[in-house]
C-alpha cells in the first residue's frame, strides 16, 4: 500500500537520520499513524540505503554480502507510509520550525537537489555518531574510519588491492606491506581483526599463491586501556584476548597512540608499528554541526542534552535519540551508552510517546533496559554478558550461546523494520544459499 496523500492539516513529523533509531521510528510511526493519514512523516538522510551499523566491520572484512542486508530508503518509505528525502541537515530554525538541508551532490559532482527547508511540528534528531580521533595527528590523513557503508567498502577494496599488489610484485615486501593496525579494542575493533584473520586467508586461498598468510599478513590491535573490551568483564576480556593471541593477532594494551603516519602508527612509548592499512575505531562523538545548534544544549562531544522523556532540554518540539543524544540513566548515575540496543529501545518508546502527545496525554519517561554486551569473533567464537532485564545480576556467556544471542540482536532490528513474515522467509533463503556460495567478497 502506498503512503496516503498528505493531509494538509496532519501533524508534521520530521526525522533526521535513518540509522538504527531513525528508521525504526519512521517505520513504526508510518505503520501505526502514517497509513491512516493522521501524521505526515518525513525521514531525511544523506545516504540512499540503510545498513545496520554493527555490521560494518563484516563489510570491511568482506565476510558479508551487502546486497542481502542493504535496505533502500525509498522502498521502505513506499511500503511503510512515510516520505524519504535525500540530503544532509546543515541548519535549524527553531523560531519558524524549519530544518535546512544542504544541496545533494552525487558521486559525479552533479547537483541532484538544491538547498531545501522542511517544516515540522515535531522534530526528531537521530543522526548517530562519528569517530572521535581526539585530535590525534595524522588520523584524518592516513587512517580509515568505519562510519558508513562507503567507508567499509573502501577499506575492503584497499585490503584486496594490498593483497593483489603484494602477490604480483617481484621485490621483497616492504616493512609495512600486508600489515594492518586497528586502533581501539572495543567491540568494533575486536570484531574487525577477528573477521580479517579469516577473510584474508580465504582471499589468499583463491589463487594468491605467493603470499604466505602466517608469515606475511600481520594484524595489530591497539588499545589505550589496560585490557581489550573494557565494557565486558575481565574474565571475558581475558578470554577474547587469549583467543586473538592464539590466532597470531598482536594485541597491544596500555598503548596510547600519539600519531598516525602514511605507513605506521606511533605510540606514546616511542614504539612504531608498521602498517599499510590503519583503522581508527576508538571513541565516538556526535556530528559537529550539532554543537549548540540554534541554541540547543549540547555536551563536549556534541550530543544533544535531553530530558528523561527524550525531549531536548530547551525545546519541547524537538526530541533526540540514539548516539547523538545524552540521555540520563538515573539507575547508574550517568548516561545511556551509545549502543544499537539503546537506539532501538528509544525508537520503540518514542512511537508510543508521539501517540500520547497527539492524544493530549503527558509523556512517559524512558528507562534504559541493559541487555548486556555481545561481541562476535567471527567464526571462531563470541563472548558477552547478559544483564539487567534478563535476570538479577549478570550472566556471562561465550561460545555457541553467545553467537546465537549476537545474531538475535540483528534479527530484532530486522523485525522492527520488516515484520515477522518477511524476516522468516529471508532468513530461510539466506540459510539455503549460504551453503552454495563463498563467504568472502572478492570484488
Amino acid at each position: 500500500m502506498r503512503t496516503p496523500t498528505p493531509n494538509p492539516s496532519a501533524h508534521r513529523i520530521v526525522i533526521v537520520g535513518g540509522g538504527a533509531a531513525g528508521l525504526v521510528l519512521a517505520t513504526g510511526l508510518g505503520n501505526s499513524l502514517g497509513r491512516k493519514g493522521l501524521v505526515d512523516i518525513t525521514l531525511i538522510d544523506k545516504a540512499r540505503t540503510h545498513i545496520w551499523k554493527p555490521k560494518l566491520h563484516e563489510i570491511a572484512a568482506g565476510s558479508m554480502d551487502v546486497g542481502r542486508h542493504e535496505l533502500n530508503y525509498l522502498a521502505q518509505a513506499h511500503w511503510h507510509h512515510f516520505h524519504y528525502r535525500v540530503g544532509e541537515m546543515n541548519g535549524l530554525d527553531r523560531t519558524n520550525k524549519l530544518v535546512h538541508v544542504a544541496p545533494f551532490v552525487d558521486e559525479d559532482g552533479v547537483v541532484v537537489t538544491a538547498q531545501r527547508s522542511f517544516p515540522y511540528d515535531t522534530l526528531v534528531m537521530a543522526v548517530g555518531s562519528r569517530s572521535n580521533d581526539f585530535g590525534t595527528p595524522g588520523v584524518d590523513q592516513h587512517a580509515l574510519k568505519l562510519e558508513t557503508l562507503a567507508d567499509a567498502e573502501r577499506f575492503h577494496r584497499r585490503m584486496l588491492d594490498a593483497c593483489v599488489r603484494a602477490n604480483a610484485q617481484e621485490t621483497p615486501l616492504l616493512p609495512a606491506q600486508l600489515q594492518v593496525a586497528v586502533i581501539g579494542a572495543g567491540a568494533t575493533g575486536v570484531e574487525l581483526v577477528a573477521q580479517l584473520h579469516r577473510t584474508t586467508r580465504e582471499v589468499v586461498a583463491f589463487g594468491l599463491d605467493r603470499i604466505n598468510p602466517e608469515r606475511d599478513i600481520k594484524l595489530n590491535l591497539i588499545e589505550a586501556a589496560d585490557r581489550i573490551l573494557p565494557a565486558l568483564s575481565p574474565r571475558l576480556s581475558t578470554g577474547a584476548h587469549n583467543l586473538l593471541n592464539s590466532l597470531g593477532i598482536k594485541v597491544h594494551t596500555s598503548a596510547r597512540v600519539s600519531g598516525v603516519g602514511a605507513d605506521n602508527v606511533q605510540l606514546a612509548s616511542g614504539e612504531v608499528i608498521p602498517a599499510e592499512l590503519v583503522v581508527w575505531a576508538a571513541g565516538i562523538k556526535a556530528p559537529g554541526f550539532l554543537k549548540d545548534i540554534d541554541g540547543l544544549e549540547t555536551n563536549r562531544i556534541n550530543q544533544l542534552a535531553v530530558q528523561q522523556n527524550l525531549l531536548t532540554t530547551r525545546d519541547d518540539s524537538i526530541f533526540a535519540l540514539g548516539d547523538c543524544s545524552a540521555c540520563p540513566w538515573p539507575e547508574k548515575g550517568g548516561f545511556v551508552p551509545p549502543r544499537a540496543q539503546a537506539a532501538n529501545q528509544q525508537a520503540s518508546h518514542l512511537v508510543k510517546q508521539i501517540k500520547r502527545r497527539l492524544a493530549g496525554k503527558p509523556l512517559e519517561p524512558y528507562r534504559y533496559r541493559d541487555f548486556g554486551s555481545l561481541v562476535s569473533l567471527g567464526d571462531y567464537s563470541a563472548v558477552g554478558s547478559l544483564m539487567g532485564g534478563i535476570m538479577e545480576g549478570s550472566l556471562f556467556i561465550d561460545g555457541l550461546v553467545a553467537r546465537v544471542m549476537y545474531t538475535s540482536l540483528y534479527k530484532m532490528h530486522e523485525l522492527a523494520l520488516h515484520g515477522m513474515t518477511k524476516v522468516t522467509l529471508e532468513t530461510l533463503t539466506r540459510a539455503i544459499t549460504r551453503r552454495t556460495e563463498s563467504h568472502v567478497k572478492l570484488h
